[in-house]
């Protein structure tokens, strides 16, 4: 079962059927979502969800509202007569009107991909104006979305997890909410440690890659004949680091007899370079 039928699956459940406002209004949602059409008389719902439609039939039910149910494919249809419902006297004031208008609309056009993927919720609309009315009503809860105009209509999607799991508590997942910060608390931790690795790695690489020309600097000025004459603190660095090929800058200044700072490493290694670079002209 994909992640979205989950989340679905436990909407489908919920008991908001002891006020009829809050029915209207789910109801609502639903028929401003991108799977409704308007079709002369009649509403046509369409869905592959078998949760998703015992939810919107049981919502009708509840309202009186006749309808009938056909399979096609692998797609339920329910219609009923769009004169049953008067759209007009939806009213979206309390907060959880609200709740119940976004909830509508996830479940009738709603998807959202498992977070071990990535993050990303969507919810589609067969009108800019429906999508409005939505994005306007989630926009009251502090929560962001973004527009998408597609061929065959418009989106609303978040693409951030956190504000994903914010949503996901606005309708109701409670559930859902609690298994998508799991996998996302997991998830973070790993991209960090990944990151961290990377990191690392990367600062290894230049490590060897410095001392690597640094080993053949020194090698080239001893080749030279030239070792015997450099200072005193230029030949202790060298004799170190040709000792210690795989040792960073703060682990060669600590093996100096006075021990001095990564800068003073780095600058006793690069006069060395100089040297040698100058040896290579002659």
């Amino acid at each position: 079962m994909s992640f979205s039928s989950e989340i679905k699956e436990e909407l489908s459940k919920l008991n908001t059927f002891g006020n009829k406002d809050l029915i209207y209004c789910e109801l609502y949602g639903y028929i401003l979502s991108g799977n409704a059409r308007f079709i002369q008389n009649r509403i046509k719902f369409s869905t592959n969800s078998e949760y998703n439609i015992n939810r919107f039939g049981k919502i009708l039910s509840k309202l009186e509202i006749d309808y009938k149910i056909k399979v096609q494919g692998n797609n339920y249809i329910i219609t009923f007569n769009k004169e049953l419902l008067n759209l007009s006297n939806i009213q979206t004031s309390t907060t959880d009107e609200k709740r119940a208008v976004i909830r509508g609309a996830f479940m009738g056009g709603g998807l959202i991909n498992n977070p071990n993927s990535k993050y990303h919720l969507e919810i589609t609309f067969n009108s800019e104006e429906n999508q409005k009315i939505v994005q306007d009503i989630i926009n009251e809860f502090n929560i962001t979305t973004k527009n998408l105009a597609r061929k065959h209509g418009y989106s609303l999607y978040i693409k951030e997890g956190e504000i994903i799991s914010d949503f996901l508590a606005v309708i109701g997942a409670n559930k859902a909410v609690i298994r998508y910060e799991e996998i996302r608390v997991i998830k973070d931790k790993r991209n960090n440690i990944n990151r961290i690795v990377n990191c690392e790695t990367a600062n290894l690489n230049k490590t060897i890659e410095a001392s690597v020309l640094q080993v053949q600097a020194i090698n080239l000025i001893k080749s030279k004949k030239k070792f015997e004459e450099l200072p005193e603190n230029l030949k202790e660095i060298a004799e170190i680091r040709l000792k210690n090929p795989d040792a960073n800058l703060v682990e060669l200044g600590e093996m100096l007899d006075i021990p001095i700072s990564k800068s003073g490493v780095n600058h006793r290694l690069n006069k060395l370079l100089e040297i040698a670079k100058e040896l290579e002209k002659k």
